[in-house]
């Protein structure tokens, strides 16, 4: 029995939703928003794989609701994600795939924002810039 993947909700996200994760909390107004108009609400059956190893890693995940396992090598390691953290760094900055799997333990609520509307936020705000590579060298260390 094939497991279900995310379902994507094409609504527009308020920006104090994206101000309220660690990574966007700095950024102006007028970057949230360009954020926002271009972010997608994913909604996750629990078990179902949210991305791939191997696979590109063209988004940012933001966990609202919900947890995650991360799968390496079909094994699930230590840590997880929750309320609050992101995931997708990894791919967006250095490997451009999907370094490991992320498989929903229970529904899930996140928004997603692809690797070009996050590019031109970095641009436009360097310190999203640092904060992004910060989170991804802590993944990777």
């Amino acid at each position: 029995m094939a497991v279900e993947s995310p379902r994507r909700q094409y609504t527009a996200v308020d920006t104090s939703r994206l101000a309220s994760f660690p990574v966007f909390a700095s950024l102006p107004d007028d970057a949230l928003g360009a954020l926002a108009d271009s972010a997608t609400e994913v909604g996750a059956d629990a078990g179902a794989t949210i991305v791939t190893k191997g696979d590109f890693g063209y988004a940012l995940y933001l966990v609202e609701e919900g947890e995650a396992d991360v799968h390496v090598d079909g094994d699930v390691a230590s840590n997880t994600f929750g309320p609050g953290d992101s995931f997708g760094e990894i791919a967006m900055l250095v490997s451009g795939r999907w370094t490991a799997e992320v498989v929903a333990r229970t529904p899930m609520r996140l928004i997603s924002l692809f690797e070009r509307d996050v590019r031109q936020a970095c641009v436009r705000v360097p310190e999203l810039e640092s904060a992004r590579r910060s989170i991804a060298s802590e993944r990777l260390a």
